[in-house]
């Protein structure tokens, strides 16, 4: 009896954990590059009652073994990389990346680099493309990407990510383009907050190189400007889901009461 308690109680968790991914999904429905997380189970391991017979000659079939589970835990909370809808805003600073790749950042010159798919960037006062923390953006060197404001009367971003400056004479330059990068398993990388994400041994840069960035316009990736990609949160299905969570624990809860009411009975037969 009491493992239908117990199988009850780690429902109950699982599916907090759960509602714990679904309240941090609706919470982010508006994050600029937010990829929103999902929950998987797995059974605990089951209690061999019998173990598996094999069959005899002439004699018994065999038996299958005889096991009693355990409850569930959580497997693992996934990070769900589709792309999120795209919102246009017609500023040329305004990034979005059409491909399986993310922008790389840095609070230095490129030795600590992160991973984003938030291309909400703006200028600061000596011309370096920054995201809102400050970090600046790189180019597909792994440099910085400057814009020098005393000579660039305007500038414009094309779909292979070059950068393309016009002065007063109405000369055009192209010095810089932005680099991206990309993952085997962007499911390796691991949030640090402010929609960045860390390189980890698991997410396995698809370069040899691990801060040698990709130039768009290869590896079917491309660049949009004047366009940000959305947080791909669905809120129909995160309530569907929020849903099952919640029916998932009622009904884990009332294993537990009905095991208590069983166990009450049990107690109550000598009075």
């Amino acid at each position: 009896m009491l493992r239908s308690m117990y199988s009850g109680i780690s429902g109950m968790r699982g599916f907090l954990t759960k509602l714990d991914v679904i309240g941090n999904n609706i919470a982010n429905v508006n994050t600029v590059g937010f990829k929103k997380g999902r929950v998987m189970f797995q059974d605990i391991l089951s209690q061999n009652v019998q173990g598996a017979g094999a069959p005899t000659d002439g004699g018994k079939g065999g038996t299958n073994p005889l096991q009693i589970g355990l409850g569930s835990s959580v497997a693992a909370v996934d990070t769900v990389f589709n792309a999120g809808s795209p919102m246009t805003t017609n500023l040329p600073t305004d990034l979005s990346i059409e491909g399986d790749a993310f922008f790389m950042v840095t609070p230095d010159d490129g030795e600590t680099i992160y991973y984003t798919r938030a291309g909400n960037f703006t200028r600061d006062s000596v011309g370096n493309l920054v995201n809102s923390q400050g970090l600046k953006l790189l180019n597909a060197d792994a440099g910085v990407i400057t814009i020098d404001q005393a000579t660039a009367v305007s500038y414009s971003i094309g779909k292979d990510g070059v950068i393309t400056t016009v002065d007063e004479t109405g000369a055009l330059a192209s010095d810089n383009t932005v680099g991206v990068m990309t993952f085997n398993n962007p499911g390796g990388l691991k949030k640090i907050g402010n929609s960045l994400y860390e390189n980890t041994v698991n997410a396995g840069p698809r370069d040899e190189d691990p801060n040698q960035p990709v130039t768009p316009g290869t590896a079917k990736v491309s660049i949009i400007a004047g366009q940000l990609e959305m947080s791909n949160v669905d809120l129909s299905e995160e309530f569907t889901e929020m849903i099952v969570a919640q029916r998932g624990f009622q009904a884990n809860s009332r294993i537990i009461t009905t095991s208590d009411s069983v166990l009450e009975e049990l107690v109550n037969l000598k009075r």
